[in-house]
């Protein structure tokens, strides 16, 4: 069933739609380095539930100002002076929003510039394309904070960049950037101008392609991941039975049999 997004009823998150099927979702709280507190959190929840339901094609997700994210408020969590069970309920509030973005089906593409923190860090690896500029940075600080990920690092920056070099990162504070970052896989796009002009391309292109085929690229390969080899052999025919046979795909397959549509070459735009 088709749901309704009202941007205005969001107060921390920026939201704009375009008229292609692109979403901008920008994270707005630029004095505290967008920082995540708990009604952030909830926004993200809100906005990527309804997204899939909702006729979003892709989404840009991007912070305002100079950073695209500085982690968990840590102010917010030392005033609160939460307890262990208040502080895992949190984290799983952020399971939630990251799951939501990951196995939803709508592909994600952030916008990286500044800090990519902590759970800055484990927000932007929740997304599908990651785009950096110049003055963006990597880091998980936790072990000088007296912290430990709470957000799913374990996990997705992990199949970033491996399990020694995330070690490494929350011991030391060691910080990535620029082209070092891409070849680790923190990013899979560096560029001299804007990060969200390069996204806003992406993302564009991405909104073109069939909803059902975006759906199982950015839910379905995610899930199988998490299987036996076995099981995502299984699970990937089904997928590609179901995806594969689609009626909206067969003008796309007629024009490539009669070799109208594009063709696939090195470089091409």
């Amino acid at each position: 069933m088709a749901v309704q997004i009202d941007p205005t009823s969001y107060r921390n998150l920026d939201i704009k739609a375009h008229d292609d099927g692109v979403w901008v979702v920008t994270l707005n709280r630029p004095t505290k380095r967008n920082a995540l507190d708990i009604d952030t959190i909830e926004e993200l929840v809100t906005f990527f539930s309804a997204a899939p339901r909702a006729g979003v094609r892709a989404v840009v997700l991007a912070g305002a100002g100079d950073h695209f994210c500085a982690g968990l408020d840590l102010i917010e969590h030392h005033d609160e002076d939460r307890s262990p069970a208040d502080f895992m309920h949190v984290c799983l509030r952020w399971h939630e929003a990251f799951n939501k973005m990951e196995y939803g089906g709508v592909p994600v593409i952030a916008a990286l510039q500044g800090a990519v923190v902590g759970g800055g860090l484990e927000l932007a690896s929740s997304a599908h394309v990651r785009v950096m500029d110049q003055s963006a940075y990597f880091a998980l600080p936790e072990g000088q904070r007296g912290l430990f990920t709470g957000g799913g690092a374990t996990i997705r920056v992990t199949d970033l960049v491996g399990k020694a070099r995330m070690i490494d990162m929350m011991l030391t504070g060691r910080v990535y950037q620029g082209q070092e970052a891409v070849d680790l896989g923190l990013a899979q796009y560096i560029v001299e101008g804007s990060s969200m002009d390069k996204a806003m391309e992406l993302a564009r292109k991405a909104a073109q392609n069939l909803p059902l085929s975006n759906f199982a690229i950015c839910s379905a390969v995610s899930h199988m991941q998490n299987m036996s080899a076995m099981d995502a052999a299984y699970a990937e025919a089904v997928v590609a039975g179901v995806v594969n046979t689609q009626p909206d795909a067969r003008a796309r397959l007629a024009a490539f049999a009669d070799k109208s549509g594009a063709r696939v070459r090195p470089n091409a735009e």
